[in-house]
């Protein structure tokens, strides 16, 4: 068994604190390599397909969470600006439209230089993170695509939040 092998197969490599979430959760999921593992996820919107890749060169945890929805090319200048007004508002992640297949995605990465491990609760909290912020915008995008928006209508009605119970 190589390095390598040893370093994977560790419960100190990322994407095995990862697995293990996805585990613990019942969560469907799939290996795909020794560096990605994906977890499809069911959201209140649509399904997300999130993906964490180990990206050794930088030494970086990478999470893309992704939701289908195609940008038709005639939408795609007002989505840029939906999604420069709605990482203005985030903290941690972003979202970006992957301009080869039109997708849009939440990213984030955690650096975990020099051997330093992920811990479940870092893992756990990537992951609440993007699926939060996919839910929370995904209407916003909707709004945008499909109901012809501006950006400023749509970032109006994704922060609007309700109060009490009718």
């Amino acid at each position: 068994m190589s390095l390598l092998e040893s370093t994977i197969d560790s419960g100190d490599h990322p994407l095995s604190v990862v697995e293990n979430i996805a585990s613990d959760n019942n969560w469907m999921f799939e290996r795909s390599g020794d560096d990605e593992i994906t977890i499809a996820s069911k959201g209140q919107w649509t399904d997300y397909q999130i993906s964490f890749t180990w990206m050794a060169e930088i030494e970086a945890l990478h999470l893309a969470c992704a939701f289908d929805m195609k940008i038709p090319e005639a939408r795609r200048a007002e989505v840029q600006r939906l999604i420069a007004a709605i990482n203005e508002q985030l903290w941690l992640g972003h979202f970006d439209i992957w301009t080869h297949t039109g997708m849009v995605m939440h990213r984030q990465a955690l650096v975990l230089p020099g051997g330093i491990t992920a811990s479940g609760p870092q893992c756990e909290s990537m992951l609440a993170g993007a699926i939060h912020a996919c839910e929370r915008y995904f209407p916003a995008f909707q709004f945008v695509v499909w109901a012809g928006k501006s950006t400023q209508e749509a970032m109006a009605a994704a922060l609007f939040d309700t109060e009490g119970e009718a």
